[in-house]
């Protein structure tokens, strides 16, 4: 009776992210422009979990979420850059799925206690024009025939 209360109790603490994991995560910004990095650079990450600063290169702790991670970065009027990275899910929600059933999961899911960013994001900069993909307009003089 005593080894069938140990195994439950060690299946049931081993399936469920948001017991074991961490609803948090810190998360590591950086910034380039033609190869090199820019130091100095405000940054904005939000989810659906919320909004933090960071100034590059630098680290901030983040709510954990199942949705994407969207990090917009602008170094002055005319230089900026913008990047989204996924979540995916980590090791602890596939136990619930395994161990669990469905209950775990949804919880999970919820919390983003599950699910993880990648631990270091670099943003790529670049000149306004060449974001929105503005170029100079040429003009198109219909040919005459003679």
């Amino acid at each position: 009776m005593f080894k069938l209360l140990a195994i439950a109790s060690l299946v049931s603490m081993t399936g469920c992210a948001s017991v074991t994991g961490e609803k948090l995560q810190p998360v590591s910004v950086q910034t380039i422009q033609d190869n090199k990095e820019v130091a100095g650079v405000a940054c904005t990450l939000m989810n659906d979990a919320g909004k933090w600063f960071v100034t590059t290169p630098g680290s901030v702790t983040i709510h954990k979420s199942t949705g994407d991670l969207a990090i917009d970065c602008s170094k002055d009027a005319n230089t900026a850059g913008h990047e989204t990275v996924v979540s995916k899910s980590n090791g602890a929600v596939w136990g619930n799925i395994l161990i669990g059933g469905g209950i775990g999961y949804i919880i999970d899911r919820n919390t983003g206690a599950g699910f993880d960013y990648p631990n270091s994001i670099t943003v790529v900069l670049r000149k306004i024009g060449d974001i929105v993909g503005l170029a100079t307009p040429t003009q198109n003089q219909p040919s005459v025939i003679k």
